[in-house]
């Protein structure tokens, strides 16, 4: 045998052997590479390119104006059944916000969980859902119960100023910084880059991600929220705040629940099996929106706005 061309010599026919395990390794360790590459830049240029005010003003406020049919932002809460709807409300009006857009990567985990599912369609789609939700509604109850017993302690309520920079930024910027580092961990485990705690728990996963969306709240300073919060703590009741926070954070992923819903139900669960079919494929899509996103996370809250106020240099565009 010829060790550098692989053929092996019979006394009749030549046969060619072909090893191509280094040349698949190779290759898969290339698109990794490539994969990774393109979604941190893509999480860079999104934080560069963000229209905070866009976002929170014309598209959030005009949302909640319309479903409210009044000034959400100035107008008072005038009741607890009024602060349920307002906490719904402006939870889904803030889909779009800096501090929110993150959860779109749960697009790609809770498909994954749903294409494990061989007991219907129905189940596929609602058992992602509901382990989303469970992780979600967990932590966001949590920290409205616990908010309302601290009240104005809470530098999320706080108006003091660390130089020019709101008290309550700063607690924005190190909750999103840590969550959008777990999910650049979780989008490099799913990539196989790093070791991946989740292998073959694709729920537990979802949960997870889940959490990491209900944990928003914990630096959200969307101003809706923020009188949201203001509403639930001078109420004094920490279920009541329970529930006004499970409420803004299901209003949150209203939309890509509906997505997601979309994609089981309208291709008949086709999107499942396309991509229970390749593992890999799967793993890509999963990795690189968690990976993109949570590099959009760190940068945008943990680059761009403290520059806003005099912390580090980050690119300004012209509309900021």
């Amino acid at each position: 045998m010829n060790e550098k061309t692989g053929f092996v010599a019979t006394g009749v026919v030549t046969l060619r052997v072909v090893d191509t395990s280094t040349d698949v390794t190779g290759t898969r360790t290339n698109s990794t590479g490539v994969a990774v590459l393109i979604s941190v830049a893509a999480g860079v240029l999104l934080a560069i390119l963000w229209s905070f005010e866009f976002v929170d003003s014309v598209i959030g406020d005009n949302v909640a104006n319309t479903l409210l049919g009044r000034a959400a932002k100035t107008t008072p809460i005038d009741g607890s059944v009024a602060g349920l709807l307002f906490a719904f409300v402006s939870g889904f009006a803030g889909t779009f916000t800096a501090c929110n857009i993150a959860m779109a990567a749960s697009i790609g985990p809770m498909s994954a969980a749903g294409a494990g599912e061989r007991t219907g369609l129905l189940r596929a789609l609602l058992r992602p859902l509901g382990a989303f939700a469970a992780g979600m509604v967990t932590v966001s109850a949590v920290y409205g119960f616990v908010g309302v017993l601290l009240g104005e302690r809470l530098p999320q309520l706080s108006t003091d100023v660390v130089g020019s920079m709101p008290v309550r930024l700063l607690q924005s910027s190190v909750v999103f910084g840590l969550v959008g580092l777990a999910m650049v961990y979780l989008g490099l485990a799913s990539l196989g880059v790093v070791r991946d705690v989740f292998a073959g728990r694709p729920t537990a996963r979802v949960v997870a991600l889940g959490a990491l969306v209900g944990a928003f709240l914990i630096g959200r300073p969307y101003p809706m929220f923020v009188k949201l919060f203001h509403w639930a703590a001078d109420t004094g009741n920490p279920l009541y705040g329970a529930a006004t926070f499970a409420l803004q954070s299901l209003g949150n992923i209203l939309l890509v629940s509906v997505l997601f819903a979309l994609l089981v139900l309208g291709s008949r669960g086709r999107f499942l099996r396309w991509l229970a079919g390749n593992p890999r494929r799967t793993a890509v899509i999963t990795g690189t929106l968690l990976l993109g996103l949570g590099v959009f996370t760190v940068v945008y809250w943990d680059l761009r706005v403290p520059s806003l106020f005099g912390f580090g240099w980050f690119p300004a565009m012209p509309y900021n």
